[in-house]
């Protein structure tokens, strides 16, 4: 089932946050953590005032704001402001370097980039090499230097609050998410607003029940597609609030936070879970928290099992795609099937073809599709990518699936070569190509295997150059995994290089990926394996 809109106005801005003021839940707490509380009321006029000030120093609608920000506040403000004049936000991951900021500048033809004191080092090199940017909006004046004018949101707020949105409508641009994909290379789906309300009455009410007086907690940040649902979409959509964590995600660092704020709600991928039972945290450390959901890779059945003895809360499995801006497969609360992600969430529709496109049946492995309201309208700027993935009504995760009798789903793998590490798309070429640029490396290949809780990891086969054969293979391996540290956020560098004579190849000089994924199956399986790893 697709969901239809009319061509009426509509704008996601004020689904999210006008209708509360107008309901009179104003005095409602909507964002709370570390950076203070703020009201439904409060929230709603330093929208109002920053959608002003955006519009004044020149922000026009359908123009890119690139959100390189923490979990904030004013990352709540940006996204919801930008959408109230008729902007384009673009939340981007804030473990980007420099160099792949400018790269996501230039691409989206951003004309703000809008960041937080945290990451002004890599804003100002990213701002200079970027010919489309027309200003800088911080979060606060921290001596970040441009040269293009460079706002305050303090600045921003002075305006007159705006009377009312742009006149946009369901099938509007309203945002979009970068993603590596199944393809591979950084491409920005693009979102409508009206697939923010698909999203919130479909997976949001009918299979999170949220709740008016729930507290969201994510591990995953707001840039990322799971993440915006978790801490942004989903609470403001029922009027509860959102616990924001701007530093990165830790075990400690979440229960502290789930305790001292209250947490109903708690959103994380399994690599996080599994980091939750590693920390030692005491049983109670979630004592308020009547729900987890999983998202990102596959949930293993015994990481579910021991998790949830442990801490005594469900996780609802599920599984999303930033091209569907959240999840349309999960388990469902009081039925879950540990080691399966359960089945089509309302609004959405799955189906399983093989090879040839053909349907299949119960028990026969394929690719999975998936159709929905909330689908991208495509690729920016990637007419060979989008016909690959949006294919007709449907779209191609990419993902092996299996089906029971009974209609529960259950993950196989990637049907491709792309890895799923901390529920984030990891390209083997880019690690590769990381790699490579070492010096006793000379060839160089980059697969998964699942470490002792069944998630997968990056682990690299290398050859090494002529000159740099050694007598102490473990130095250098730690060496290689520590270089990667320079270039390589966490969850893409090698927890393992092992090194070879020759890289395995078929008679036209391809590598044999299957051969290496085979022999890196069982590597990471005892934890002692991982010593090495970053």
């Amino acid at each position: 089932m697709t969901t239809v809109f009319d061509h009426g106005t509509f704008n996601a801005s004020t689904y999210l946050l006008d209708r509360h003021i107008e309901q009179g839940d104003g005095d409602r707490l909507a964002l709370t953590g570390v950076r203070g509380e703020t009201t439904y009321a409060q929230l709603h006029e330093r929208v109002a005032r920053t959608a002003s000030g955006l519009r004044a120093i020149g922000l026009q609608p359908e123009q890119r704001v690139m959100m390189y920000m923490a979990d904030s506040p004013e990352f709540v403000v940006m996204f919801l402001a930008a959408m109230r004049i008729g902007a384009i936000p673009v939340p981007v991951s804030t473990m980007t370097h420099a160099d792949g900021l400018t790269e996501l500048l230039r691409d989206s033809r951003a004309r703000l980039l809008a960041t937080t004191p945290e990451f002004r080092a890599a804003g100002e090199k990213a701002a200079a090499l970027a010919p489309d940017l027309g200003g800088v909006v911080i979060a606060e004046d921290c001596g970040f230097t441009a040269s293009v004018p460079v706002h305050t949101f303090a600045e921003l707020e002075r305006h007159e609050p705006t009377p009312a949105p742009y006149p946009t409508t369901a099938d509007s641009p309203a945002f979009w998410l970068y993603t590596s994909g199944t393809t591979g290379n950084p491409k920005a789906a693009m979102h409508r607003h009206g697939a923010i309300r698909v999203v919130c009455e479909t997976y949001g009410l009918l299979v999170l029940g949220i709740r008016p007086d729930d507290r969201c907690l994510s591990a995953a940040k707001a840039f990322f597609a799971y993440g915006l649902g978790n801490s942004v979409l989903f609470p403001l959509s029922v009027g509860a609030a959102t616990i924001l964590e701007p530093s990165p995600s830790r075990p400690d660092v979440l229960a502290e936070r789930a305790r001292e704020y209250g947490a109903t709600l708690f959103f994380a991928g399994p690599t996080f879970f599994a980091n939750m039972l590693h920390a030692d945290l005491p049983a109670d450390a979630l004592a308020g928290v009547r729900l987890s959901a999983s998202a990102g890779e596959p949930l293993p059945e015994a990481l579910y099992r021991r998790w949830t003895g442990r801490f005594g809360v469900d996780i609802l499995d599920g599984i999303g795609m930033t091209e569907m801006l959240h999840i349309f497969l999960s388990n469902r609360e009081g039925e879950v099937r540990p080691g399966t992600t359960g089945v089509a969430v309302p609004g959405y529709d799955l189906r399983i073809l093989d090879d040839e496109g053909a349907p299949v049946g119960p028990g026969t492995p394929g690719t999975l599709y998936v159709r929905g309201g909330s689908t991208a309208i495509g690729y920016w700027s990637r007419y060979d990518a989008s016909r690959q993935v949006f294919q007709g009504d449907w779209l191609c995760t990419g993902d092996t699936y299996v089906r029971d009798a009974d209609g529960y789903y259950a993950c196989l793998g990637r049907t491709g070569d792309m890895i799923k590490a901390s529920g984030m798309w990891v390209s083997p070429a880019e690690v590769e190509t990381r790699l490579l640029q070492h010096p006793a490396i000379d060839q160089v290949a980059v697969v998964a295997s699942r470490d002792a809780d069944g998630l997968e990891k990056p682990v690299a086969y290398a050859v090494l150059a002529s000159s740099a054969v050694t007598s102490d293979p473990v130095a250098l391996e730690a060496e290689i995994i520590e270089f990667c540290r320079g270039g390589l956020p966490s969850f893409k560098r090698p927890r393992r290089v092992v090194f070879l004579d020759a890289l395995p190849t078929t008679a036209t000089g391809k590598i044999r990926r299957v051969e290496l994924r085979a022999a890196a199956s069982r590597l990471l399986s005892d934890p002692a394996n991982e010593a090495s790893a970053p």
